[in-house]
């Protein structure tokens, strides 16, 4: 039996950056695929390109930004070039989003309660009074306590873990098919962040929700994610099931990235923690060939010459590196 399509596809994506003296480059030829009831995690450091593809899938990208190739497709439908009213009734209904830093994503002249009742009185065309009614049930259901007092309150009123909940209770007040989650325990304390790590592993259990997981932290998406793709420089460099990839990572900036994790149940820790030595290029100042090489630590002639082909290395595991096509 065939497996179904996926319901998410991006097939080819990339995105330039308008300039003066031409476009250039930030996402090249991404593509990725996400199942329904699916976690996918996207993984790299800052500025490989993680929160410019998830915002192009919902069509924010700023203004001097635009998707100059390939596709996204939801449920088979084209999300490029759905026109901006289809687009606007799909956001927040069918595909929802939790942007990265919750005091400036919510709008501080407004109670939460105002906040999160627009998105029912949006896209359900519910009254003020049955709006208010459904946001008090929204926050309940992400663990916000005494949801029918907060509602009266400010974002500042609340903690950074508590703003995280309120934001979520929005993304997911409609019941949406698709969640994106752009860094949501960035700047959290280690016991709020695993409680918002529970409640969205709980989403995906009782709601089937599929989750778009973005973070730099490859041990915070190794608690959550079904299937992880590693991104520099705007390129899918290894893509794998989260066990596969963690037991057998191939790519050397997947190692590195695993390396850089801290681990405090390691019988002997070490002194100091791996790091991957230089910074990520920035665009329009890219390498030759492979684009990791000047930071690479087995890196070889071919590399600096050549881009890599991307190779399957088993089971739904892809990357894209010299190393591993010759040992393929």
């Amino acid at each position: 039996m065939e497996a179904a399509p996926p319901l998410l596809e991006i097939d080819g994506l990339s995105i330039d950056a308008m300039l003066a003296d031409g476009p250039v480059r930030l996402v090249d030829g991404v593509t990725l695929g996400l199942r329904a009831g699916e976690v996918l995690g996207l993984v790299g450091e800052s500025g490989c390109g993680k929160s410019l593809l998830s915002y192009s899938i919902l069509r924010l990208l700023a203004p001097g930004l635009r998707i100059s190739g390939g596709d996204i497709r939801l449920e088979g439908r084209s999300l490029a070039t759905l026109p901006e009213r289809k687009i606007r009734a799909m956001r927040g209904n069918e595909i929802s989003m939790i942007f990265q830093e919750p005091m400036t994503a919510l709008n501080p002249v407004f109670t939460i309660g105002d906040q999160v009742a627009e998105v029912f009185r949006t896209h359900q065309r519910l009254s003020r009074p049955q709006a208010r009614a459904k946001a008090v049930e929204a926050l309940a259901a992400v663990g916000v306590p005494s949801p029918e007092i907060r509602v009266g309150q400010y974002p500042a009123d609340l903690s950074g873990g508590m703003r995280q909940r309120v934001m979520i209770a929005m993304a997911l007040a409609c019941r949406p098919k698709i969640l994106i989650a752009d860094e949501p325990t960035t700047a959290l304390d280690t016991t709020i962040q695993a409680q918002i790590l529970e409640l969205m592993r709980g989403l995906q259990r009782n709601f089937g929700t599929s989750i778009v997981f973005i973070s730099h932290d490859l041990g915070v998406v190794a608690e959550v994610a079904d299937h992880v793709a590693v991104l520099y420089c705007g390129r899918v460099v290894e893509e794998a099931p989260v066990a596969e990839l963690f037991r057998n990572p191939r790519h050397p900036y997947t190692r590195g990235l695993m390396g850089a994790v801290p681990q405090p149940d390691a019988e002997d820790m070490p002194d100091v923690l791996h790091e991957i030595k230089g910074n990520v290029p920035r665009p329009g100042h890219l390498p030759g060939g492979c684009r990791f090489h000047p930071r690479c630590p087995v890196a070889r002639d071919i590399c600096r010459i050549s881009d890599p082909p991307r190779v399957a290395v088993g089971a739904q595991h892809h990357v894209a590196c010299w190393e591993a096509a010759d040992a393929s």
